[in-house]
């Protein structure tokens, strides 16, 4: 909670491209008095932090972030056009904004600043050794000296903006020092040279921003403008983000669903492979869930808009893709406070290599002043920081496309690292739709059961509750009215009715609680060895009766188990049931399985397995929560409740097990493309490091071997954008889904 006299402020950044962009806005404001807390994401061009306005003010703090070249605006307020910036679409990070704005095309790279800036400096050059060809050798000089300084003049502004901001080591700095030493010592050929290809990597690196944000540009454009609003008894088109909650809308076929709602009226096949990547069209009737996004393929639905704009699918993902760039990695974070040292160790030895060859042996000045020039452009650390943050925002947008969310590069790592996968059993390897199969009474009708039953879980969230409801419904049985009503983790629930307490859950509740009619017991038995999940009903401690429910494992489930351990991770089943139902469950998937646990159990059950090994959990109810929360990555099923995200690190938005590999796979890729990242930044950086002390290359090597770094790793990063969760050469296996399947979502 913020401190008395501060509040949380956010603005929108424009026009980073990296990383380092991110740092030079960190470091402009970090410096203001009164700042702290400060995130600064380049991606969702995000910048937040705590501010105490009685010793900074927001003019101050934008005033800072201008003073180092780029552009920055309120939340919410028309995006500042910084010079060379690319601006992401007003609505793809801000569902609502106060000044809309029409969606915008990423400009062509000719037609930015950082494009002419490369095309005039390549000109000049050009111009330049033209010169060099047919006037005399004066005046080609000072064609490759002007080239330079045209050149190098916005450089060495930003160069001394940071500064003035207390942040010399930057790159532009380097640049200017060197291009300058260069023009100096009498090498205005490569000097020229050096900042073509300093102009030509800024580009690459404006490029490559623009492509890994194309993911959220495109989850952006999901969500339709305009939607068919019925109102008075006409249909009207109105702006899709200004539809509320319980307003019914038209949706034709072909049409996009403009918001989070539920079907009233028509039956139709809708194509949720827009967000989710199901290929398959999920069929949809009275009463089934859709999401905004999500495609009309077959005939008209009325929808009964269930979620505001700012909260429907897309926004959530929008906000957790947004909010996952701010969770940085363990790795990301050790290579930025490396290079926060790397960078003045890089000049303070760049200056030993000018000043002790010449004054301790008498060498040439000139020879080794340009060493350390080239040196200088070597150690710049720009494609080692942009390593870890292009591959993390490469696997997120990924991920986001396949229906696999994870917050952040500190979960990427740790999912990649996993050598257990702990599951929930009711609606992670089943299907969570258990349906009555048996009921047997003691004391009333079966009549009497339901309803009394029914009336407990009316309005739980529990499959099992929503089960009894329902076939309570299907029999046309009212539900008694109960009050009082609670949960009972892991037991079951209770509630009073006509002055007596009613229980229902595990056979365990009714465990010493009165005598128990061995027959009874022995139909409990039964009913558990068939793989049914039994529920007895108490009145005032006394059993009732029992039902029984049956819950049918995903049609993925044994596939994605058997996924696992293919992968060498070992899978296991944690579940609040009785051992016999699950052991009937396991066997048929061919995982171990712990039985009758209580929600604290499965958190104990998850510290026992953690201390030899990483552990992920997936898990999708209420119960789940604290030991998601207790595992390395916590996993929600898409269709889980809103507890179970929010404590979750991840999500799975298909309720597909196989998707479980997946995300350890795209985690896994996601590391060991970092891995490559980091030696190509390293390992080139050595070898010129080397070539250059011996001087075997100069300065327009230095500077190519430091932009082509940053640009392989930039390449490289991005492949994983292609990247295929599923795995190598296996297309993903899609299973139709039932009327009435849950709407995925998100909640961060």
């Amino acid at each position: 909670m913020a401190a008395q006299g501060t509040a949380k402020r956010n603005w929108r950044v424009t026009g980073m491209d990296c990383g380092a962009c991110a740092a030079k806005v960190r470091g402009a404001v970090a410096r203001l008095p009164g700042v702290s807390d400060v995130d600064v994401a380049f991606m969702a061009e995000r910048l937040r932090l705590t501010l105490d306005e009685a010793q900074t003010s927001p003019a101050q703090v934008e005033a800072a972030v201008r003073s180092v070249g780029f552009g920055i605006a309120p939340k919410g307020a028309r995006p500042e056009r910084p010079p060379g910036g690319f601006v992401l679409p007003d609505d793809a990070l801000d569902p609502e904004p106060e000044v809309p704005e029409p969606p915008q095309a990423a400009p062509r790279w000719h037609d930015t600043p950082k494009g002419r800036l490369v095309l005039g400096t390549g000109l000049l050059l050009a111009a330049a050794w033209g010169a060099d060809l047919v006037l005399p050798g004066g005046l080609a000089h000072w064609a490759f000296v002007l080239a330079t300084l045209i050149g190098l003049a916005p450089v060495a502004r930003r160069a001394l903006a940071m500064a003035r901001a207390r942040m010399p080591f930057t790159i532009e700095m380097l640049m200017t020092i060197a291009a300058s030493g260069a023009l100096v010592i009498g090498a205005p050929e490569e000097a020229a040279l050096v900042v073509f290809l300093f102009a030509v990597g800024e580009l690459l690196e404006g490029i490559s921003a623009g492509k890994a944000r194309d993911g959220i540009r495109a989850l952006s454009r999901l969500v339709p403008r305009t939607a068919r609003l019925e109102q008075g008894g006409a249909t009207r088109e109105v702006p899709a983000d200004r539809l509320q909650v319980g307003q019914v809308v038209q949706v034709r076929p072909g049409d996009r669903v403009p918001c989070d709602g539920q079907v009233i009226e028509g039956r139709s096949g809708v194509d949720e492979s827009p967000v989710t990547g199901e290929s398959v069209q999920s069929f949809k009737g009275p009463g089934a869930e859709v999401f905004a996004g999500s495609i009309n393929a077959e005939a008209l639905l009325r929808v009964r808009v269930t979620r505001p704009a700012a909260d429907n699918t897309i926004a959530r993902i929008v906000r957790l893709v947004e909010e996952a760039e701010s969770a940085r990695a363990p790795t990301e974070r050790f290579i930025d406070r490396f290079s926060r040292i790397y960078m003045p160790a890089v000049v303070g030895a760049a200056l030993l290599v000018a000043v002790v060859p010449p004054l301790a042996f008498g060498l040439d000045w000139g020879e080794w002043i340009y060493r350390a020039l080239a040196l200088l452009l070597i150690g710049c650390p720009c494609a080692l920081v942009i390593s870890v943050p292009a591959a993390i925002t490469a696997a997120l947008s990924t991920g986001a496309r396949h229906g696999l969310l994870m917050k952040g590069g500190a979960v990427i790592e740790a999912a990649a690292r996993t050598t257990h996968v702990a599951f929930d059993k009711t609606g992670t390897l089943t299907l969570g739709r258990p349906r009555v199969t048996d009921l047997h009474v003691q004391r009333c009708t079966e009549a009497a059961l339901l309803a009394i039953a029914a009336g407990v879980e009316s309005g739980a969230s529990h499959p099992l509750a929503r089960a009894i409801c329902a076939e309570a419904d299907r029999r046309g049985i009212a539900a008694a009215p109960a009050s009082g009503a609670r949960a009972l983790p892991g037991l079951g629930a209770e509630a009073e009715i006509d002055g007596v307490t009613i229980r229902i859950g595990a056979p365990r509740l009714a465990e010493g609680r009165g005598p128990v009619d061995p027959a009874f017991q022995a139909r409990v038995a039964a009913l558990e060895a068939e793989g049914k999940t039994v529920v007895i009903l108490q009145r005032a401690g006394r059993a009732e009766g029992l039902i029984a429910l049956r819950d049918e494992p995903r049609a993925d489930a044994a596939e994605g188990v058997a996924q696992l351990r293919a992968m060498g991770l070992a899978p296991v089943m944690l579940t609040g049931d009785n051992p016999r139902t699950a052991a009937a469950i396991a066997e048929g998937l061919g995982i171990a399985h712990r039985a009758q646990l209580m929600p604290e159990d499965k958190v104990a059950a998850i510290r026992n397995l953690s201390a030899g090994a990483r552990v992920m959990m997936i898990g999708d109810g209420i119960n789940d929560a604290p030991a998601l929360a207790a595992a390395h990555v916590g996993v929600a099923m898409g269709s889980g409740t809103d507890v179970a995200l929010e404590t979750a690190d991840a999500a799975i938005l298909r309720d597909r097990v196989t998707d479980v590999a997946g995300q350890i796979r795209l985690a896994r890729a996601t590391m060991a493309n970092i891995r490559q990242n980091i030696a190509i930044a390293l390992g080139l950086k050595a070898v010129f490091l080397v070539t250059t002390l011996f001087g075997i290359t100069g300065l327009w090597i230095a500077i190519l071997a430091d932009t082509g770094a940053t640009v392989l790793v930039t390449l490289n990063a991005l492949r994983l954008l292609v990247f295929r969760p599923e795995g190598p050469g296996k297309a993903a296996r899609q299973a139709p889904q039932p009327a009435g399947r849950a709407t995925p979502s998100v909640s961060t």
